[in-house]
């Protein structure tokens, strides 16, 4: 299957958005029974990760162990007042990759698919390819 591009617009600064049931919706519809999927963020302040989706505080509290780790106004040389973003998202990475099985995607129970934005509010891509094993 080709890269299908799906357009996700953020509401916050810093966010989670649960982008499992646009990603289920490219595996449905690649046809690909069993295989893998690979999820890449082309955006330098902008991730993607596997979390909890049952309760929102996790969202919450990932922002803020991540915030507390690179803060928001720290003492950085990058002049466009970004940088905490672009560290962020170095830290929890541009792409996964999931096993595809039965046409569904394999997540554990609680799991989710965030994109992570921490420059935001933006308009982001998201990459999407299904391959078949």
């Amino acid at each position: 299957m080709n890269v299908k591009t799906v357009t996700v617009r953020t509401e916050a600064e810093q966010q989670l958005v649960d982008i499992t049931s646009t990603v289920r919706h490219v595996v449905r519809e690649s046809g690909v029974t069993r295989g893998a999927c690979m999820i890449f963020i082309p955006h330098t302040t902008a991730a993607v990760t596997i979390n909890e989706n049952a309760d929102p505080n996790v969202r919450r509290d990932l922002i803020n162990i991540l915030e507390s780790m690179v803060p928001s106004k720290g003492n950085y040389l990058h002049t466009e007042g970004n940088a905490h973003a672009h560290a962020k998202a170095s830290l929890v990475g541009p792409s996964i990759s999931l096993f595809v099985e039965a046409g569904q995607l394999v997540l554990g129970t609680w799991q989710a698919i965030f994109l992570c934005e921490f420059d935001g509010p933006r308009t982001r891509n998201v990459l999407i390819r299904v391959t078949p094993a």
